[in-house]
């Protein structure tokens, strides 16, 4: 699934396990230092891409708060 694209929807990250979205995580923080490293250096064609990682990173932490709180989770005894 590529990090910062339309593929990182909110449905299919809510579908996914929690070890699933830590490296998700993992793989979006790397393209960002890579990004910032791009753009220090001129090299960065794309601005816009680092605005999608950021929301990206912050799409992930969310649904993993998320279930730290139980929240949107259907409780079995309703």
């Amino acid at each position: 699934m590529a990090v910062g694209s339309k593929d990182l929807a909110v449905d299919k990250l809510r579908d996914m396990a929690d070890d699933a979205l830590v490296e998700e995580l993992r793989k979006a923080k790397a393209e960002l230092f890579n990004l910032r490293f791009q753009s220090a250096t001129g090299q960065l064609e794309n601005n816009g891409r680092l605005r999608a990682v950021r929301k990206d990173i912050a799409r992930i932490y969310t649904i993993m708060r998320e279930r730290e709180l139980n929240i949107g989770v259907e409780k079995a005894s309703e």
